[in-house]
């Protein structure tokens, strides 16, 4: 994939200006797929260059005027075929994974406050999607079909911050790291 169909996707969802598709980056779609403010404008750029987005420029007061981006047919036509490829499986290539392999060739005190430090991370994510689905989706059974993706695709997101949250939170026990934390404190 690459950011061109991530960002026909969004503007299959609400057109937008630059900014606005950086500010979504952020709030939904950046919490799998990453881009920054510059590759976002200048991927658009080249998207309208060959002509997969219409712009609509869009006069504002006591600012720059907005430059809206839109699908065009030829944007739609690429996006549908992009969608009708067969995915391949994604490969698992973590650093946390060969982390917790080598703990035991470093300091491994260390390496669990780390995990700690990414499980709580995980933790704290996992939260804000359940708000998120609580907010934004209280009746799953009364939304379109494009409501549904989106939900679906956050309930995938609420999975595998679950995944994390479990796995980390399992390697940290079975290391005991809760117990040993809590006798340090109170030897102190």
């Amino acid at each position: 994939m690459a950011l061109e169909h991530a960002l026909l996707v969004a503007l299959s969802e609400r057109p937008a200006s630059g900014l606005e598709l950086t500010r979504r980056f952020e709030r939904s779609l950046g919490f799998f797929w990453q881009a920054t403010h510059q590759q976002i404008y200048r991927v658009l750029a080249r998207m309208e260059a060959d002509g997969w987005v219409e712009v609509e420029v869009v006069e504002q007061d006591g600012r720059p005027d907005k430059r809206v981006h839109t699908p065009s047919p030829l944007g739609r036509s690429v996006l549908a075929e992009w969608l009708d490829t067969p995915m391949s499986l994604e490969p698992f290539r973590s650093e946390v994974a060969v982390k917790l392999r080598g703990a035991a060739y470093g300091d491994r005190a260390r390496l669990l406050a780390n995990v700690e430090d990414a499980r709580r991370d995980h933790a704290t994510r996992l939260a804000h999607y359940e708000q998120l689905e609580r907010t934004q989706f209280p009746d799953p059974a009364a939304l379109t079909d494009a409501e549904r993706d989106r939900w679906l695709v956050l309930r995938g997101g609420i999975r595998m911050e679950q995944f994390w949250t479990d796995w980390l939170g399992e390697y940290l026990e079975a290391h005991g790291f809760e117990a040993r934390s809590a006798r340090t404190s109170t030897d102190d």
